[in-house]
């Protein structure tokens, strides 16, 4: 297990924030973060792995021998509407291009042994739920949701206001279950969180713990960090002042976000009284 499960960003490198297998100690989830100027190209080869590129700010286009794609209007930061995502599958030369000044992306990828179709998709098309209630509502934006024409694999972002919990009553996803017919009801997934705050002197606590506590690290999270969740149960809550949002992503056994609560505090569900009405807090 690493020493620690928080990856603070590089800005002297292209990409500041890179995590592989091989660094985070895992065997399927990749992630990447960068900023790129106007003009600025990234050349690359998914090889036999299949991506999915996240807009976080600005604006790009994508030249590639499966097509090419533009985003127009796109958010400003990710306090100011919901993403454009676009999947790359496996054997797709391109070329993505900033078209505005500062370009802010994210991307996941894993190996697959799958050929597929490329996805362009739009803000709007993404499915916004409202999770939770009270003090641990938050608004869940599913750009690579299950179901989603790919591999492995899955990613969403999340908004939670000061104050709120979020990924909360926790949940897990690090054992494969089925029930006597054959339904999933657990995956076995390792995970990325990638914080956004609103104000720099912002942060968010997000605990990574397992039922025996041989894992029970409580991380205290900035803008532009990752938390890794390589097993264990990870609820999030905002620090007063700040509003906080993640990008999830995903990758294991299977493209699905099958889970299991804490059973410590499963009780919690269907208890809340009402929806915290700064929820939705962005909208296509």
């Amino acid at each position: 297990m690493r020493d620690t499960l928080i990856v603070k960003p590089n800005y002297k490198e292209e990409e500041y924030i890179h995590i592989t297998p091989s660094s985070a100690g895992w065997e399927h989830l990749s992630f990447a973060a960068r900023n790129m100027k106007k003009g600025e190209v990234w050349k690359h080869q998914t090889g036999n792995h299949e991506y999915a590129i996240i807009l976080l700010g600005g604006d790009f286009s994508v030249k590639s021998n499966r097509g090419e794609w533009v985003t127009e209007n796109g958010r400003k930061d990710v306090f100011s509407g919901i993403a454009h995502t676009l999947y790359l599958p496996a054997n797709t030369d391109f070329e993505l291009v900033a078209e505005s000044e500062i370009l802010d992306i994210a991307y996941g990828w894993c190996r697959t042994d799958k050929q597929l179709d490329p996805v362009f998709k739009l803000p709007s098309e993404a499915e916004v739920e409202i999770r939770g209630g009270d003090n641990a509502t938050r608004q869940i934006n599913s750009l690579v949701q299950p179901g989603f024409p790919c591999d492995r694999l899955v990613a969403v972002e999340v908004y939670t206001p000061s104050g709120n919990w979020s990924s909360f009553p926790a949940h897990k996803h690090d054992e494969r279950k089925v029930d006597e017919n054959g339904v999933l009801l657990e995956a076995c997934l390792e995970e990325t969180y990638f914080y956004k705050i609103d104000k720099p002197q912002g942060y968010a606590i997000q605990q990574v713990y397992t039922d025996d506590r041989s894992l029970d690290v409580v991380n205290v999270v900035k803008h532009n960090e990752v938390v890794l969740v390589p097993k264990g149960y990870h609820p999030v809550v905002a620090g007063h002042g700040y509003n906080v949002y993640y990008l999830n992503f995903l990758a294991g056994s299977d493209q699905s976000l099958a889970n299991t609560p804490d059973p410590d505090h499963a009780w919690i569900f269907g208890t809340w009284k009402g929806i915290d009405e700064r929820i939705p807090m962005v909208k296509s």
